[in-house]
């Protein structure tokens, strides 16, 4: 069955009945009857319980045959066809019992990899706007969408979905466009600019004046991209047919020559009956079934198993990058102060002026405050301004967070924050009192900290190419690329970009297509294997998938992948076992060593055997992770959270270097003073416990103590950097305020032991931390 068929199948409410279950039902009953009828001493009303059997299993094979020629291939069932009806030719009832129960059992089995919760790309038809109002001469009236004309002036009320193409007629419009482009952050539309259909008004009503009809517009073109796209994927050949393209002709001359020689054709129905590739019928089926129920432990959900199969043999993977590789929400990276301010200070005044926003941003602010434990104020006379930020008052003081004014003069020190947020990709919130900016703070989507090692092991499984496919700016992209090692970057690309670039990706290799939102729908039903994350994705991600990661891990695309890989290598080593011990008992049975039943026998046999095998795959639950003790987990868990306590500590770092290049005084004196207290109070400690208690604990899991070497020079490091400043401190007692000569130094020591800090914390988070659930 193609992936497009299943999807039609799956958009009926009620599923199509199962001859599966009711053939192997049908089967298994005749074979038990007619072995209670021959213990009973009725041997020819036995013989007619396994014949009706074998007649019963021959209707159902002989359309699958058909319906396999009519797709181009003869598949391993006309093996099985010629066997049944040999059996009934040369009266050997029970060796066509046997065969029968064997084929249901392989068809219900394959049947039940590919009920595994199919379904269509309903979500994006759901979330497609019905509805639009227009405005009229005589007030505002709600239309249905496709009544929409070029030129109709629409209101876009706040949470709504925009629904056709068109120009920001009247104020501006804060849209968050996260549904095309992916991205969480909300962009603000001027009047004039243009605004896509699909995209949902994130600030105050707007008008919209449309440039196109709903089914000319962008939101439509997705879903019709997507129906596409999944109707030109080719059908799914089962693993066992591959193989029955070479085993089908060679068991059928055996048999002719085993007749032509022997001149019987009891003979000839003993080679078909030891050659029905029970091996190809249950080896695949099984595996795959384990390798869904493996995956399914782990959050995996995958449709059934050809999409197993098709990421088995994966060879290049496309990622999409928010929400994918980055987390999907803004937060807070870094916070500057201006001079005479501190940072704690800013983020704490700026997460109070926050707390009561909806927007993205300001949520990213007050989580970053409540993770540092800071006491938010109570602001009064709070207003916002969508798309501008919150003004009100905090403490008696007139303040807002936001954008700045439009040609606001920057001092320096927030020049180079502009600088710095161009520089690292990031968004900027600032905090001003009565018009002058006195801080910023700095956001940015960052990268999952699983997500290197989660490509370092896709790299072990087979996958060869790795590329990411985005529609942010080209700019972020790009070091998202260098810092996790991508083969390519492509960044700026729409819906249509994707799916053509998926498209030239297949033309290569097995491709499979990762993403999580609307916009990446069209792009993995494209792919050969679309694999979606669904935990916090969009469910038409989701709906056009093959693959559904149900947990906010994408670490768990590494599973799967190793996953699919062993299930694959599993069935392919369970069924060339089989056909190998099938074609030694085709040679005693060519030359009368074996009977048909004795041979159906043995059949049995080997089929226990490729079972027993397939049955590997449930085994090994790290799949390739290490395996972590509970007390390495709460540790983990334990060092985690000490790590966002301990931003604070390295903003304060940074901002005392920051202030001696001011000069020595009483001001930098006591900022490199209270650096010196939080190192030895809150940050050495925690060094001195993860050297002695995490890294111990990690040890066995990654491969003994030289594992955590590396890392445990890095604490080295940051403690010898900690002693020099708390020499230069010693030097300065007598005098109190640090000499001239001693800046130079001091200040390297500083930024140093910052950057130092912020290397070992990612290194941490990203090889240690991603390791626990």
């Amino acid at each position: 069955m193609d992936r497009d068929s299943a999807r039609k199948q799956h958009r009926s409410p009620l599923l199509p009945s199962r001859p599966e279950a009711g053939l192997l039902a049908v089967t298994t009953a005749a074979l038990v009857s007619g072995g209670v009828c021959l213990l009973v001493g009725a041997p020819q009303l036995a013989d007619l319980c396994w014949g009706l059997g074998t007649v019963v299993a021959v209707v159902p094979a002989v359309g699958w045959v058909l319906a396999a020629l009519r797709r181009g291939h003869a598949g391993v069932d006309l093996i099985a066809v010629l066997a049944l009806a040999g059996t009934l030719a040369v009266h050997e009832y029970l060796a066509g019992a046997l065969i029968a129960l064997m084929l249901a059992t392989g068809r219900s089995l394959e049947s039940a990899a590919q009920r595994r919760a199919s379904r269509d790309l309903r979500a994006l038809l759901e979330r497609a706007p019905r509805t639009a109002r227009l405005l009229t001469d005589d007030g505002v009236r709600t239309v249905p969408s496709a009544e929409v004309a070029v030129d109709d002036l629409l209101v876009v009320g706040p949470g709504e979905v925009v629904p056709v193409d068109g120009r920001v007629a009247g104020g501006a419009a804060v849209l968050d466009e996260s549904a095309l482009t992916g991205e969480p952050l909300a962009v603000r539309r001027e009047q004039g600019e243009q605004v896509r259909s699909g995209v949902v008004n994130a600030g105050g009503a707007f008008e919209l004046r449309a440039t196109a009809r709903e089914q000319d517009s962008t939101y439509a073109g997705i879903v019709r991209l997507a129906r596409e796209a999944g109707a030109e994927s080719a059908p799914v050949v089962r693993l066992a047919d591959r193989y029955a393209a070479w085993f089908l002709p060679l068991s059928v001359g055996v048999a002719g020559l085993a007749w032509l020689v022997s001149g019987s054709a009891v003979r000839a129905v003993a080679v078909l009956v030891v050659a029905t590739p029970c091996p190809l019928l249950l080896a695949a089926p099984v595996a795959v079934v384990s390798g869904l129920s493996r995956a399914s432990r782990l959050g995996v959900v995958v449709r059934d198993g050809g999409a197993l199969e098709s990421l088995g043999r994966a060879r290049t993977l496309l990622l999409d990058k928010t929400g994918t590789l980055t987390g999907g929400r803004p937060r807070v990276l870094d916070v500057v102060a201006a001079p005479g301010w501190q940072s704690v200070q800013v983020l704490r005044l700026a997460a109070s002026l926050d707390q009561y926003s909806p927007h993205v941003l300001a949520q990213a602010v007050v989580e970053a405050a409540r993770r540092r434990g800071l006491r938010l104020s109570a602001p009064e006379d709070v207003s916002e301004d969508p798309g501008r930020g919150a003004v009100g008052t905090v403490a008696g003081r007139r303040m807002a967070v936001g954008r700045l004014p439009d040609g606001a003069e920057l001092p320096p020190w927030a020049r180079s924050v502009d600088n710095r947020a161009l520089l690292d990709g990031a968004s900027v919130a600032w905090l001003t009192l009565e018009g002058s900016p006195v801080g910023a703070v700095l956001l940015r989507d960052p990268l999952r900290p699983d997500a290197a090692r989660t490509l370092r092991r896709l790299r072990t499984a087979g996958v060869d190419r790795l590329v990411m496919l985005t529609g942010d700016r080209r700019e972020p992209a790009r070091e998202v690329g260098a810092v996790l090692g991508l083969d390519g970057v492509r960044a700026g690309l729409s819906p249509a970009d994707k799916v053509a670039a998926v498209r030239a990706e297949r033309e290569r290799a097995v491709t499979a297509m990762v993403g999580d939102g609307v916009n990446d729908a069209p792009a993995l039903a494209a792919a050969d294997i679309g694999v979606a994350l669904g935990a916090r994705g969009a469910t038409a991600s989701s709906e056009a998938a093959d693959v559904v990661l149900t947990t906010d891990r994408v670490d768990r695309l590494a599973d799967a992948v190793v996953i699919a890989v062993r299930s694959r290598r599993i069935a392919v080593q369970s069924a060339l076992g089989g056909m190998a011990l099938s074609l030694a008992a085709m040679a005693a049975a060519a030359f009368g060593l074996l009977p048909p039943a004795v041979g159906a026998l043995l059949q049995e046999g080997i089929d226990v055997a490729v079972i027993l095998n397939a049955l590997r795959v449930l085994r090994d639950d790290r799949e390739g992770r290490p395996a972590l003790t509970p007390a390495a987990e709460a540790l983990i868990h334990r060092f985690a959270a000490e790590h966002d306590d301990l931003r604070d500590v390295l903003d304060a770092v940074r901002d005392a270097a920051d202030q001696l290049s001011d000069g020595a005084g009483p001001q930098s004196s006591a900022a490199v003073a209270e650096v010196h207290r939080l190192l030895t109070e809150r940050l050495l400690p925690h060094e001195h416990a993860e050297e002695h208690q995490l890294y111990p604990a990690l040890a066995p899991a990654l491969g003994g103590p030289e594992a955590t070497a590396t890392m445990s020079r890095a604490h080295t490091e940051i403690d010898r950097l900690a002693r020099r400043v708390a020499t230069h401190l010693a030097l300065s007692d007598h005098t109190g305020t640090l000499a001239p000569e001693q800046l130079d130094d001091l200040r390297a020591c500083l930024y140093g032991l910052h950057t130092v800090l912020r290397l070992h914390f990612t290194q941490e988070e990203e090889k240690y931390f991603s390791l626990a659930p």
